[in-house]
């Protein structure tokens, strides 16, 4: 095994504090302090099923809403990630996930390409699950893709339930950045990319 992948990051604005450290070779445990429970909630699933060790705490204007919170929360993990997986050396690269949660059904699928973009396709049945807003799940990983430099497709496959249809997402992502942040046994010390650079 190699050392842990371990990154902190800290980012202020005049409208949200974030401070995010990542395990990528941890257990899945959390520490997560948003404000929105079920953001919170989403989280959990990642570190949960990315088996990465995730700490978040932000301060946000949520006396206006979530956007800004949501979204800084998601460029401050991708910032945290991207410094944790480094030169990206024996970096499996390419990760999938398809996953289920009673009627629905989400696949989520990166690459750690070094050219940031974001395709997400995910007709929420409702706008609001709890105090997340719906169309926040969009900003999260627009954030995230832009500062961890991914490639990300999402992809809402089947759903009724809303809170169903955002947590396939959120697990399903969770599960395709650990296949795609592994290493790779067999190409240690080689950057996954016949350009040799990513």
């Amino acid at each position: 095994m190699t050392d842990h992948r371990i990154a902190e990051v800290r980012r202020d604005t005049r409208e949200t504090q974030v401070r995010v450290r990542v395990d990528l070779d941890g257990t899945g445990a959390s520490k997560l302090a948003t404000g929105i429970g079920f953001f919170d909630h989403m989280l959990d699933q990642v570190a949960r099923h990315g088996l990465i060790d995730l700490e978040v705490e932000a301060q946000g204007d949520l006396h206006i809403d979530g956007h800004h919170t949501v979204e800084d929360v998601g460029i401050t993990l991708g910032m945290a990630v991207a410094k944790a997986v480094g030169d990206k050396k024996g970096l499996v690269r390419y990760g999938h996930a398809y996953v289920p949660l009673d009627e629905a059904l989400s696949r989520v699928v990166i690459d750690f390409s070094g050219r940031p973009g974001l395709h997400l396709h995910v007709p929420f049945t409702s706008g609001m699950v709890g105090g997340f807003d719906t169309q926040l799940t969009y900003e999260f990983f627009q954030g995230f893709a832009n500062h961890a430099l991914v490639t990300l497709h999402v992809d809402n496959l089947k759903g009724v339930n809303a809170h169903h249809q955002c947590e396939t997402v959120f697990k399903a992502f969770g599960r395709a950045l650990r296949m795609a942040a592994a290493i790779d046994p067999r190409a240690a010390g080689v950057v996954p990319s016949t350009k040799g650079t990513l």
